[in-house]
């Protein structure tokens, strides 16, 4: 074969020079079964910020060239595949992802020390005279490390009524199986006051 007609046949169709979605989206993955190894550098850190447009936009193109493909039809069926199954792994990522924050807040939400800081807001008489009744009180963030019988958790948590809002902090304890507040306060979100809730 010349080199005229091997430059021919290598030559870029102009209706499959376009954005790549499969290799956008799978970077590396997508890499390996295309033969176009410079998508490892995906894996580096840093340029696997910028790796995933240089492929969106170039991957086609170097597709075509690093592999023997029978037509255009054939290898733009091929990479709608690799679109299809890039989007199917991000949404199940992304779905992924949503379970497991949802479990971490459920996690924090039904905890003892987050029951007992609601109650001692409930019983507060101070907290009732600031916010109102009735208060509602907000998902909590933070951590909770359990070890056996012990543990320790440090939570937030917003609360507010029909006279205001505020952010309570907690700071809880829990030795031979049970907990107790440490620390809770209520801070005012309009004054900064802060009420403590426990003694």
């Amino acid at each position: 074969m010349s080199i005229q007609s091997e430059d021919i046949e290598r030559s870029i169709p102009p209706e499959i020079d376009r954005w790549n979605w499969g290799a956008f989206l799978l970077t590396w993955i997508w890499g390996i079964g295309n033969g176009t190894f410079v998508a490892f550098l995906a894996l580096v850190p840093f340029l696997n910020l910028v790796m995933p447009f240089v492929l969106g936009a170039k991957g086609s193109a170097w597709a075509w060239r690093n592999r023997q493909w029978q037509s255009v039809a054939e290898f733009r069926r091929t990479q709608k595949k690799w679109a299809f199954w890039g989007a199917v792994v991000w949404v199940c990522c992304l779905v992924a992802c949503c379970v497991l924050f949802v479990g971490i807040f459920a996690s924090l939400k039904n905890s003892e020390a987050y029951a007992l800081a609601v109650n001692s807001l409930s019983m507060s008489s101070d907290a009732r005279a600031l916010l109102g009744e009735p208060i509602s009180t907000g998902i909590p963030t933070g951590s909770i490390e359990v070890n056996g019988s012990a543990g320790t958790a440090r939570l937030s948590f917003s609360a507010s009524g029909p006279r205001g809002k505020g952010t309570v902090y907690l700071d809880a304890r829990k030795e031979v199986g049970e907990w107790r507040l440490e620390r809770a306060i209520l801070k005012d979100e309009e004054t900064g006051q802060e009420i403590k809730l426990v003694p």
